[in-house]
């Protein structure tokens, strides 16, 4: 086995922060479509974009499982930050060019604004969302605190680490605590992951 999941060797928890990103962003672009979506990445031209949630986590528990990298994953999803155009037709048109660039790929591409999501959050959901800041500021407010995470080429974004991806576990995120969309997301997960384990909240930094 690759990366992070050696039979031998140090545990993940011992591994330096570096060595673990680096293998992360290899884990990532084991995924032939997360590959091909991050070499185009010049092309979308979104601002302040990243390449979030399933499509990156799920990647790694696909290795971790010994399944192809793509396995399962049912969306590729593009976070930009737009407080310009703060409009549902401003992000169609993006979503539009997103398509444009990767339609061949044949695959689910979602694209969303973060500076609109508290317009449509509480309808859609049934609870309050803030305002967010940045893109950064909505990964931050995930459901599953293990899936707080983003990547695009070289860089990765993972305000909470990145330990508990590797080790399978699902942690109710304070800032966003409603137990029924956890419960629903951990469900949707483990239908394909059975071996995800759920953890107990714990207290986090907002700073």
């Amino acid at each position: 086995m690759r990366g992070l999941r050696p039979r031998s060797g140090p545990p993940v928890s011992s591994i330096p922060l570096g060595a673990m990103t680096a293998d992360f962003l290899r884990d990532v672009e084991s995924n032939p479509n997360n590959r091909a979506i991050l070499s185009r990445w010049s092309l979308l031209d979104l601002p302040e974009s990243w390449l979030v949630a399933g499509c990156l986590f799920q990647t790694v528990w696909n290795l971790k499982a010994g399944r192809i990298p793509h396995f399962g994953i049912k969306d590729y999803d593009l976070f930009y930050f737009d407080p310009s155009d703060l409009s549902k037709e401003g992000e169609i048109q993006a979503q539009v060019h997103a398509e444009s660039v990767l339609g061949d790929l044949g695959l689910n591409i979602e694209v969303a604004n973060q500076a609109r999501v508290h317009l449509w959050y509480p309808e859609h959901f049934g609870h309050t969302y803030p305002q967010l800041a940045s893109v950064e500021d909505g990964i931050r407010r995930f459901l599953v605190l293990e899936t707080c995470v983003g990547a695009r080429p070289k860089q990765c974004h993972s305000p909470f680490g990145l330990i508990g991806i590797y080790a399978g576990t699902l942690t109710p995120n304070p800032r966003t605590p409603y137990p029924e969309l956890f419960a629903h997301k951990v469900a949707s997960y483990r239908e394909r992951w059975n071996w995800l384990a759920v953890s107990a909240a714990r207290v986090e930094n907002d700073a």
